[in-house]
């Protein structure tokens, strides 16, 4: 497996310098040491907790808002049902957004506000920085509706997107790709809500199933500030189709991680992932497409 570089005491301070606050940093220290880099894999301090607030107390809480809305808040995630469609939970972004709201040891890190960092490709770096990413190839289409409008497209939404690469690094972050920015991009969406990025397949790494993070504002203009962001989420994909692709070169590490973890005992999705679950097509030679409807409130 390759050596990531991070330290403990590095990821724990990683995850105490997001602006999540103490208490969602607390809520990441209790879920996940157990997964964190003393398992072998950098990426697995990646140990993310639910925004939902009732994980505090574990309770569940079912209500219906003044918009008709309604929210169904668990242990690890919030799921809001307005019409024909159901809200993906709201999930932690994790340590490595690069949103600007935390540091990866050398300052803050915040990818929004550079120049080419709009794009559909991800594969590679961009800006000042080079290299590409390597893995099976990996096209996602998201289709964003707004529950809110009677789950109609929400056209001209934005979403920022990130995720491992096929070791488990992240890109800035991890051990021996702090000098690369590939994996992370932003893309408008279409008038029909639609938005395809490029990219390849992520590793699984010790401790979560294999899982890309997003966050979605409502326009491209307010993407500039994650402040602004209207939903942050994960989606994953179906077991039998990551074994297809760790069966080929480069991801041998992620047999190994993925037969130790499983949905049930994910952090983030052991709560339901019906809604966070690509549909996904395709084959290891070509390529695969991910496909996932996202409903937002805004």
């Amino acid at each position: 497996m390759a050596y990531h570089g991070h330290s403990l005491e590095e990821d724990l301070q990683t995850m105490l310098n997001t602006t999540a606050g103490r208490r969602q940093s607390l809520r990441w220290l209790l879920a996940g040491a157990a997964t964190l880099p003393i398992l072998g894999c950098g990426g697995s301090s990646d140990t993310e907790g639910s925004t939902s607030t009732s994980a505090d107390t574990g309770t569940t809480t079912t209500g219906t808002t003044s918009t008709g809305i309604t929210t169904s808040t668990g242990t690890t995630g919030t799921t809001t049902t307005s019409g024909s469609c159901s809200v993906i939970p709201e999930e932690t972004g994790g340590p490595y957004p690069a949103d600007g709201t935390n540091s990866n040891g050398s300052g803050v890190v915040n990818v929004l506000t550079q120049s080419g960092v709009v794009r559909s490709d991800i594969r590679g770096s961009f800006g000042t920085m080079s290299g590409t990413a390597a893995g099976v190839p990996l096209t996602i289409r998201l289709h964003i509706v707004n529950a809110n409008n009677s789950c109609a497209a929400a056209g001209n939404f934005a979403v920022y997107l990130w995720h491992c690469d096929r070791e488990g690094n992240y890109s800035l972050y991890s051990g021996g790709v702090t000098n690369q920015n590939y994996l992370r991009g932003v893309q408008q969406a279409d008038a029909n809500g639609d938005i395809t990025f490029t990219t390849v397949f992520p590793g699984c790494y010790a401790g979560r199933m294999p899982h890309v993070h997003f966050e979605v504002y409502a326009t491209l203009a307010k993407a500039a500030i994650a402040s602004n962001r209207i939903k942050t989420s994960q989606f994953a994909f179906p077991t039998d189709i990551c074994n297809q692709v760790y069966a080929t070169s480069g991801y041998s590490a992620s047999v190994r991680n993925l037969s130790q973890i499983s949905f049930a005992t994910d952090n983030i999705f052991s709560d339901g992932y019906a809604l966070q679950l690509a549909t996904v097509t395709g084959n290891a030679t070509d390529g695969y497409v991910a496909t996932l409807t996202v409903a937002v409130v805004a």
